[in-house]
């Protein structure tokens, strides 16, 4: 019988092709078309420096002046507050110096992985050119702002990832459309960019399918088990049962339904992301930029430039307030003065965020033959191929390149 992978972004379908790789036969499910999820709208960023913790004691001094400011870079619409407050409580549980440390070492643990499996990932799809040479550039327009940033620049340090100091005339060097006004800088090396995120989910759907995979349009409902209570396969909206001897939940902000489904609840919640993709923008980049200070991020993808940067807390239901995508595009002109924003589109998508900021990845506590690949937040691509490696390992019986207990369902 197949192996199933629900879920159709980056995520499930880097799993999906690992598993096809490795000689299992896959069928891949998502709700609507491959990609269109929170992978299309990504900032393309392969982010091993962004690890750290939501949850630490720097972020939450912030929060209620965040809270206060309509254009600040987190925003929590105050119908949904109530429904947030038991994920938000499990949030500041995860501030505690130990837990920290903990949360610290599992990120740091995945990111010493990740270009390795990324680039046999993208080899082995024929993919590769799709990794951009250049790194992600991190802004401040004064001593004062770097200064604020070093809790972030001493974490990446001590696990030994690498940054370089920049001046302001290497910043003229490297990136001549950023503003005199930013003093300086920290290049980050290993901070690479994805062409096109969504072209990427697109070409490994494709591969899936020339290698015998199956991808199957449908709304997963029910997830059966046998009576020795494995897992048995999965029942679709329209009626159709799919049998499986493993079944890989890789849905995103919407895993915890199936979850339940297995009495496993996830304290999951979106956090929902906006985007402005600019075809014809005025300006070139080499680099992406980041400007903590500011919080929005561009990249130079998807043919053309990506202003990114927002939190909003409202559910999966709400309709978008595209007036987040506005805000991070006039920010993003004070570090790119000659930024136009022509032939331009806004998107929203639903990243699946969980409280300690750590993925879930690995067996069902409850269901044998039951595996979980959910949760990544911000870093869905940059974790993408190394959890697909992690789980085709324990689908295939073999033991994972890293201790997986971090990572596991049961620790909240």
């Amino acid at each position: 019988m197949p192996v199933i992978v629900i879920g159709a972004g980056i995520v499930g379908a880097a799993a999906a092709f690992e598993l096809q790789r490795r000689g299992n036969s896959v069928i891949l499910i998502d709700r609507g078309a491959p990609g269109r999820g929170c992978s299309y709208g990504n900032m393309g960023s392969i982010a091993t420096t962004e690890f750290l913790p939501a949850s630490r004691p720097s972020i939450w001094a912030q929060i209620p002046k965040w809270l206060l400011d309509p254009q600040g870079p987190v925003r929590v619409r105050p119908s949904y507050l109530p429904r947030l407050v038991p994920w938000m409580l499990r949030f500041l549980q995860a501030s505690r110096p130990a837990k920290l440390r903990e949360i610290e070492d599992a990120g740091a643990a995945l990111c010493a992985r990740v270009h390795d499996d990324l680039t046999a990932l993208l080899s082995a799809t024929g993919l590769l050119g799709m990794l951009s040479e250049t790194g992600c550039l991190s802004l401040y327009a004064s001593d004062i702002e770097l200064e604020a940033d070093r809790e972030h620049l001493d974490v990446i340090r001590r696990y030994g990832i690498a940054h370089e100091p920049l001046s302001r005339a290497d910043i003229a060097e490297l990136e001549p459309a950023i503003s005199p006004r930013i003093a300086r800088a920290v290049l980050f090396p290993t901070n690479r960019t994805i062409a096109d995120p969504y072209e990427l989910v697109v070409a490994l759907v494709d591969c899936l399918a020339r290698t015998g995979g199956r991808y199957v349009t449908g709304n997963v409902v029910e997830l059966q088990k046998a009576a020795d209570n494995r897992i048995a396969g999965v029942r679709l909206d329209d009626g159709q049962n799919i049998s499986a001897d493993a079944v890989v939940i890789a849905a995103g902000a919407f895993t915890d339904t199936l979850s339940k489904n297995l009495g496993e609840p996830i304290p999951l919640e979106t956090e929902r992301g906006y985007h402005t993709q600019i075809m014809d923008a005025g300006v070139t980049l080499r680099h992406s930029i980041i400007w903590p200070a500011r919080a929005f991020m561009v990249s130079p993808i998807a043919g053309g430039i990506r202003v990114g940067g927002t939190v909003e807390m409202a559910g999966l239901h709400a309709p978008p307030d595209y007036r987040r995508a506005k805000i991070v595009v006039e920010r993003a002109r004070e570090a790119l003065p000659e930024l136009q924003v022509r032939d331009a589109s806004e998107w929203m998508g639903h990243r699946p965020a969980l409280p300690d900021t750590v993925p879930i990845i690995g067996p069902s506590a409850k269901v044998p033959g039951v595996y979980y690949a959910t949760g990544h937040g911000h870093l869905g691509l940059t974790y993408a191929a190394t959890t697909a490696r992690i789980i085709a390992d324990l689908v295939s019986g073999q033991s994972p390149p890293l201790d997986i207990t971090p990572y596991r369902v049961n620790r909240f």
